[in-house]
C-alpha cells in the first residue's frame, strides 16, 4: 500500500483528472483499495498542494497533516482490500 501512496504524492491531478487513471489501474487488476489510496494521495497530498498550504501554515503543522494523510490513505486502502472479496 505505501508503494501506491508514495508515487501518488509526486503527481498532481484534480479528482476528475485521476478517474481515467483509476479506471485503467482497476482494469489491469490492481485492487480497489490500492487504487483508491493512490487516487487520494494524488489529489490531497501532492507537493503543489503543500506548497500552497506552506503560505498559511508552519512547517511543523504541514508535517503533521502530511503524516496523518499518509497513514489514513494507507489504512483505508488496506481496509478496502481486506473487505473487497466480501462486497
Amino acid at each position: 500500500m505505501p508503494a501506491a501512496v508514495l508515487p501518488g504524492i509526486q503527481l498532481y491531478s484534480n479528482a476528475t483528472g485521476v478517474i481515467p487513471v483509476m479506471e485503467s489501474l482497476i482494469l489491469k487488476g490492481l485492487p480497489i483499495g490500492t487504487t483508491l489510496a493512490f487516487c487520494m494521495s494524488t489529489v490531497a497530498a501532492s507537493f503543489p498542494e503543500f506548497t500552497l498550504l506552506k503560505q498559511v501554515m508552519r512547517w511543523r503543522l504541514l508535517a503533521i497533516i502530511f503524516v496523518m494523510l499518509l497513514i489514513a490513505f494507507t489504512l483505508v486502502g488496506w481496509i478496502l482490500n481486506l473487505r473487497t472479496p466480501f462486497i
